[in-house]
């Protein structure tokens, strides 16, 4: 049997001052258009509040959503690590958050030098309708600690020994704004290739290992509502960091926006930014 998962990371940015030129007024339309001309089966958003996910519901009436506040169950006002996916296709299993933190079951919770609080947001899905029936997945959604690389570590530790306890057999598929690159410590150790508190990660990467890869040239996810027009100054300084890495093919990218992957039946075939 071979199924088509197709999957979307999408951080949304809490919504800004009315009189901003990228507040969420302005820009809300072009999130719902992106999103439905891909039509993803799952959605992982992130910084969300409820007020954006309420109008993504809204418009997208396919789809159902899972997730908590990094606040706590009943908040409204903070940010939402939430799962969307379309109803007609999966179901949920099970689900659940935890805070990456020393306490990750008390919402709200902060360690290792983070500045706010951070969550991972999980579930397992199963595919309706398809023969035999009961294919199932795990999708982890996480948002990590914008200054603190300690946090993105420590956090990536925790995220990571959540999935490596699933049973082998379940793929997994982890998403969301790591906000680092993958040759930094963070993912050094979710990609196999340095340790953390003794232990090594074994993740994969949706990017690199695609059969197909689209839009190469935007090498970094995080641009500041420029998308790929940076001015002169940043320009520079993106091609000195570019060439401050070590180059090779699995490293040839500064997104800070990921897919990463565990479970041999799982194939990337196309990948896009």
């Amino acid at each position: 049997m071979s199924v088509s998962l197709t999957v979307m990371t999408f951080n949304l940015l809490e919504d800004q001052a009315e009189d901003c030129p990228n507040s969420w007024d302005k820009r809300k339309d072009l999130c719902v258009t992106i999103i439905t001309s891909y039509s993803p089966m799952i959605l992982c958003t992130q910084q969300g509040v409820k007020s954006q996910l309420d109008y993504l519901q809204q418009c997208l009436p396919g789809y159902e959503q899972f997730g908590i506040s990094r606040i706590g169950p009943g908040d409204t006002s903070d940010h939402h690590c939430t799962i969307f996916y379309e109803k007609e296709k999966v179901e949920v299993l099970e689900g659940g958050t935890f805070w990456l933190s020393e306490s990750p079951s008390v919402p709200g919770s902060m360690s290792w030098g983070s500045t706010e609080p951070c969550i991972s947001t999980w579930a397992t899905f199963q595919l309706k309708g398809v023969e035999p029936p009961g294919f199932s997945f795990q999708i982890v959604n996480t948002n990590m600690d914008e200054f603190s690389p300690r946090a993105r570590r420590r956090g990536a530790l925790l995220t990571w020994q959540h999935i490596a306890s699933l049973p082998p057999n379940l793929p997994v598929l982890y998403c969301g704004g790591f906000n680092t690159q993958k040759e930094s410590t963070t993912g050094r150790f979710l990609l196999g290739r340095s340790r953390e508190h003794g232990v090594v990660g074994d993740m994969r990467d949706a990017w690199p290992n695609a059969r197909v890869r689209k839009n190469v040239s935007l090498i970094r996810t995080y641009h500041g509502f420029k998308g790929d027009k940076q001015g002169a100054l940043e320009f520079l300084k993106l091609i000195f960091r570019a060439l401050c890495l070590c180059w090779d093919r699995q490293t040839q990218d500064l997104h800070v926006d990921w897919i990463l992957f565990r479970g041999r039946s799982l194939i990337p075939v196309s990948c896009e930014v």
